[in-house]
């Protein structure tokens, strides 16, 4: 029996619950995958610059911040599989008002409603899977979780594009988006049972401010989102720095770069599936310090190479150990604070997007200044300093021997 009465075994015996939530993770990542493509597509199409189309994504971003802080609250009142599928909802409302804007102000208003809905869906993701599986299970589903999300990208990206070139970025958002958040939805339905009542969170579901108090009071927890923060920070040299590295150092053509991507997805891929294989073996903590430091070694080493092959060979490297790392470091995270776990990952998708923010503008001010060698330096350094940090103020709850965090 479990601490929560009831047996372990039955939290997993839904045979849908993993690919209902392996659809829900794919199908939040084309809206934004579509306008990271087809941003100069709905410049020309309203007549604005690409800077002014652009703001889509800032304004979706700080809704995304704002949203994920709200549902830490929420998820303490409300069922995370209703707030999952209020989620979805939410996105496919947003595909539906972007492919008949006919203005962007309408664009303004429909598309940030993506990021309200995508960070409803990501943190109950991992929430119901500390809910429906057992411990010893959670990393290998959290990997499929990050390979889903990476299959995305190798999938719809040429998916999109194909439909852009046949009837413009509407028609990505009405006959690819949309249909693809109905059919998760539909999963959600079918494939994923209401919480356990044994397992529904029975502190103080009144105090919203109960669950921050309980995440941000736990210097383990506070270690956990820090590093996560510092780590996505140093992902984004290969996520928005490093096709611009290959065209500017190496004169690489734009098709060569989209084939470079896929392969960086598909190590990325192998690194998440691969980690909740080691998670149980070599421990959370353990390997989210090891990987978090090779990743950031790694990504130093990518600009600072003459070598394009080597340049990419090594970037590869820190791909593979940024997918063992995401998926180490989400289940260390997900067992910080077990009453409020629904808490914890809405905190903890809010310090995500604070690191992409945060790596967006140190390497454009790294760029600006210097060069890539210090860009490279600078984003790899914060992966080195989120296994630093992990590895001296966060502990493992699950480990044998547990660290007594001070409250």
């Amino acid at each position: 029996m479990s601490k929560k009465g009831l047996p372990e075994e039955k939290r997993s015996s839904g045979r849908l619950i993993l690919p209902s939530l392996i659809v829900s993770q794919l199908a939040i990542q084309p809206p934004y995958m579509l306008t990271g493509l087809l941003l100069v597509d709905i410049a020309l199409t309203f007549g604005i610059s690409v800077g002014v189309a652009g703001q889509i994504r800032t304004l979706s971003s700080i809704v995304a911040v704002v949203s994920a802080l709200i549902m830490g609250a929420l998820s303490i009142r409300f069922k995370h599989k209703s707030l999952l599928m209020t989620g979805l909802l939410f996105i496919s409302i947003s595909a539906l008002g972007c492919s008949l804007a006919p203005d962007f102000y309408t664009m303004l208003v429909c598309y940030p409603i993506t990021g309200l809905g995508m960070f409803m869906v990501r943190p109950m993701i991992n929430t119901l899977i500390a809910e429906h599986f057992p411990l010893e299970k959670r990393a290998g589903a959290i990997g499929w979780m990050a390979a889903g999300g990476a299959l995305a990208y190798l999938i719809g990206s040429p998916v999109i594009g194909l439909i852009a070139v046949i009837g413009g970025w509407r028609l990505a958002f009405l006959g690819f988006v949309l249909p693809l958040i109905v059919v998760s939805l539909m999963f959600a339905v079918v494939g994923l049972p209401s919480t356990p009542q044994g397992l529904r969170s029975t502190v103080s579901k009144g105090n919203y401010l109960e669950g921050f108090k309980g995440v941000l009071l736990n210097r383990s927890a506070v270690a956990c989102l820090v590093g996560n923060m510092l780590s996505t920070a140093a992902f984004q040299l290969i996520l928005l720095y490093s096709a611009a590295f290959l065209r500017q150092r190496f004169l690489a053509p734009t098709g060569f770069i989209s084939i470079v991507f896929m392969g960086g997805a598909v190590c990325y891929i192998l690194g998440s599936l691969f980690s909740g294989r080691f998670v149980n073996r070599f421990g959370r903590k353990p390997l989210t310090v090891l990987a978090a430091l090779l990743a950031g070694m790694f990504f130093i080493s990518t600009t600072n190479t003459p070598n394009m092959w080597l340049s990419i060979a090594l970037s590869y490297l820190g791909d593979l150990f940024a997918g063992i790392r995401y998926t180490a470091s989400t289940s260390l995270t997900l067992e910080q604070v077990p009453g409020f776990r629904g808490t914890t990952m809405s905190v903890n998708e809010a310090a995500y997007s604070m690191g992409e923010t945060l790596g967006a503008a140190i390497g454009g001010l790294s760029l600006l200044i210097y060069n890539y060698e210090v860009l490279g330096l600078s984003l790899g350094a914060m992966g080195v300093a989120a296994a630093v940090i992990i590895q001296f103020l966060a502990s493992d709850p699950t480990s044998s021997k547990p660290h007594v965090v001070e409250h």
